[in-house]
């Protein structure tokens, strides 16, 4: 496999890393805004005594929840949205060193290629040793 083709491969490899980490950084965005939404509602429902009612909205219906119930779905989503971002902070670290090992790799590449480049140049003649007579 010639240089160039093999550095218009690891291209696409390395184009393919960067949209696959550009995907994850967007779903720990939303991970976040979850979690921070979750955490005030926590925060709404400690406030809350024995007397308050909780309703939970079903379609276009509220319906009435028990506020043990609700605090508990609460607390369950937490925990499965830190879960998750744990997940993706591990997948964006992998990304991340794969995205720059390949870059590396592009690096070496291009300078083999750039060396290569140099040996095929022919060489030109030096205009000082020509002597006329």
């Amino acid at each position: 496999m010639s240089l160039q083709v093999k550095l218009q491969a690891e291209s696409v490899a390395y184009q393919k890393i960067q949209s696959e980490h550009s995907l994850l950084v967007e779903a720990r965005q939303r991970l976040d805004a979850q979690l921070s939404e979750n955490e005030l509602v926590k925060k709404e429902f400690d406030q809350l005594t024995s007397d308050n009612v909780v309703y939970k909205q079903i379609g276009p219906a509220l319906v009435l929840q028990d506020q043990f119930e609700a605090k508990s779905n609460v607390e369950t989503r937490l925990e499965f949205i830190r879960g998750e971002i744990k997940r993706i902070e591990v997948q964006l670290k992998d990304t991340e060193l794969r995205a720059e090992s390949k870059k590396q790799e592009l690096v070496d590449i291009q300078t083999a290629l750039q060396q290569q480049q140099i040996q095929q140049e022919p060489i030109a003649p030096n205009p000082s040793a020509i002597t006329s007579t």
